[in-house]
């Protein structure tokens, strides 16, 4: 019975990640729109932001609850679905093709932050001051991604027209702000409740909260961009395809990493260091050498 009220409290906490972001992804860019931000910023900032808003919250609600081993793999885990998973079957359903210069742009950083993540991890331990390096480093991204948005919008950068056709940026500011409450109402509910089941779960088979992270929590919030992902392709919008797996790479380092470090500092399960790093490491690069493949 109780692993049946776990089970219950995970799908529904699943669900109402699922739906929270995405309400909280398009009001937050509706408002961003009123505000006279353009389409192709508000894609590469708040889209890209808010596609991780699930495993920030999620983190954020473990590492208050002493369990930093779930935010980490959390971290760690999404990316790994993120290239292997998502970016894999997208790509095994529609032949995938860059059009994008952000892009092309983005992998190199892409590929940076994971290396400056994994050099930060290699004593065995986060501290308040790796996730400080790592909160700086979200700042000089944000504003580079800013500034390509910038520098781009002139020369019609084929990523700013797919975002304006998949945004709903027509939306009344009533309606947007609305939006964007109810979706962060979901969001920190949701997060509450799949924490509070995974730990239970992972308390009574006996295995590390870094496991339940690495596997069920990662993959469950990788889903929705799963989905997207497939959805984009078949529109023929492969540049956000792709540019959600890089954006959500990237976000995922530098916001969701720096919860655990901050609030739960203190040295972590050293399979982090010889199985998952690796496997992240491994297939970023992997994702930086077959982007040739994709016509970067």
């Amino acid at each position: 019975m109780p692993f049946l009220i776990d089970g219950i409290a995970i799908l529904g906490g699943f669900a109402l990640l699922i739906w929270g972001a995405d309400r909280f992804i398009n009001g937050a860019a509706a408002i961003a729109n009123h505000l006279g931000v353009s389409p192709l910023l508000i894609g590469l900032t708040i889209v890209g932001f808010g596609t991780s808003a699930p495993e920030i919250l999620v983190s954020a609600m473990a590492a208050w609850q002493g369990n930093p081993g779930l935010a980490i793999g959390n971290a760690i885990g999404s990316n790994i679905a993120n290239v292997g998973l998502i970016l894999g079957v997208t790509a095994i359903v529609v032949p995938l093709t860059i059009h994008s210069k952000i892009l092309k742009r983005e992998y190199p950083i892409m590929l940076a932050v994971t290396l400056l993540a994994a050099m930060l991890m290699m004593d065995g331990k986060l501290t308040d001051i790796d996730g400080m390096v790592l909160l700086a480093a979200l700042v000089i991204v944000l504003w580079m991604l800013a500034k390509f948005g910038r520098d781009d919008k002139k020369s019609h950068d084929p990523l700013e027209q797919e975002f304006q056709d998949e945004l709903p940026l027509d939306l009344s500011l009533g309606k947007s702000i609305f939006l964007f409450i109810i979706g962060l109402t979901a969001l920190l509910i949701g997060s509450r409740i799949l924490v509070w089941g995974a730990v239970n779960i992972a308390t009574a088979l006996g295995v590390s909260d870094l496991i339940i992270g690495l596997t069920i929590i990662a993959i469950g919030t990788s889903l929705p961009e799963l989905a997207a992902g497939i959805s984009s392709a078949l529109k023929g919008e492969h540049d956000i395809a792709i540019g959600n797996v890089l954006g959500s790479n990237i976000f995922n380092l530098l916001s969701v990493l720096p919860i655990p470090a901050i609030f739960g500092p203190g040295p972590f399960d050293p399979m982090v260091l010889t199985r998952d790093l690796p496997v992240m490491v491994g297939l970023t690069l992997a994702f930086f050498v077959f982007r040739y493949s994709f016509g970067a």
